[in-house]
Parts: C-alpha cells; sequence; structure tokens
C-alpha cells in the first residue's frame, strides 16, 4: 500500500464508521442504547446528549432502563424521547426511566431492510467518490509530470482495490443488520 493511497483508505474508513453508526440508529426491535445518540436533553438550557446526564443500560432484549444521576432530569428525558422521531413513549416511575421496544410486524421489517440497504448505497456511493478523487488527483501529478504513466496505471490499480475491498465490507455490514432485523 502506497503513501498516495493511504490518506484514501483513511476517508473509506470513515465512510465505514459513519454507515455503522447509522445502521446502530436503526430499531430493530431490540434494545440499543445507540438509538439514543441523536437525543438531546435541555440539560439547564443546555442541549444535552442523554448518556451525558444518565446511565443508559439494556434492562432486558427489548427494554432500555435510563436512570438519570439528577432525579430533577427525569422530566425533561421523558420530554426529550416524547419529542423525537424515535417512536417509544417511556415509562417512568420516578427513578428509572424505560423504553420497551415493541416487536416490529413483517412489513416494518421490509421497510427497515429497505432503510439499510439505502445507506448501504449511499456508503458506496461515497466510497465510489472517494475514489474518483483520488485518482483524478493521480491523473493532475501525471499531466504535472510528478508521476509516470506506469504510476498512474499502478495507482489506479490500488484504489480500486482498496475500493473493491470497501465495497464488500459495506456489503457484509448491511447483509448483518439485514440479518439482525430478520430474525426477530
Amino acid at each position: 500500500m502506497s503513501e498516495e493511497t493511504k490518506k484514501y483508505e483513511d476517508k473509506m474508513e470513515g465512510v465505514l464508521t459513519h454507515l455503522s453508526k447509522e445502521l446502530s440508529a436503526i430499531r430493530a426491535g431490540r434494545a440499543n442504547p445507540a438509538i439514543l445518540d441523536k437525543v438531546t436533553v435541555d440539560y439547564y438550557g443546555t442541549p444535552t446528549p442523554i448518556q451525558q446526564i444518565a446511565a443508559v443500560s439494556v434492562a432486558e432484549a427489548r427494554v432500555l432502563a435510563i436512570s438519570p444521576w439528577d432525579s430533577s432530569m427525569m422530566h425533561a428525558i421523558e420530554k426529550a424521547i416524547l419529542t423525537s422521531d424515535i417512536g417509544i413513549n417511556p415509562t417512568n416511575d420516578g427513578r428509572v426511566m424505560r423504553l420497551v421496544f415493541p416487536a416490529p410486524t413483517e412489513e416494518r421489517r421490509r421497510q427497515l431492510t429497505k432503510d439499510c440497504a439505502k445507506l448501504g448505497e449511499e456508503a458506496k456511493i461515497a466510497a465510489r467518490n472517494v475514489r474518483r478523487d483520488a485518482i483524478e488527483k493521480f491523473k493532475a501529478q501525471k499531466k504535472a509530470s510528478e508521476i509516470t504513466e506506469d504510476d498512474l496505471k499502478n495507482l489506479e490499480e490500488a484504489m480500486q482495490k482498496v475500493t473493491d475491498k470497501y465495497i464488500k465490507k459495506i456489503d457484509s455490514i448491511c447483509a448483518e443488520k439485514d440479518k439482525e432485523i430478520m430474525e426477530i
């Protein structure tokens, strides 16, 4: 792996990281604390992630437990969850808030797999864009006589191999998420 292709491979790694984060936020019927990553609570006038003001844990397979460190924040956390797009009504006993995840219907599972496929396709497009940018830069270097024709050909082949490797990883991550969704 040459130095020239290394920085582009790092960018593709970033694409994988982003895809994994996006897929973790898809609710597949199991309790997953990552669902709350985008939910912020008004903590004394500052939007704050729930994980910074409460302990979030998986109590059972389909139940998330949220235990605020400051019990006066219970109402603010409940309000933040209700106004978010996660679609679950919390139950509150005064000390611990619980989110019970219902089992998705067959139709909902199919929709979730379509969402996963869409995210996977967007990630593939991002990886291909990284490859395109790299090849354009290599061609500019060739035009400026910084590299030879053979170097250009070798770099293009190396970028294609890197791209193929990351496309396979994206497909693998999406297939894993699909399996998780459909086996519920």
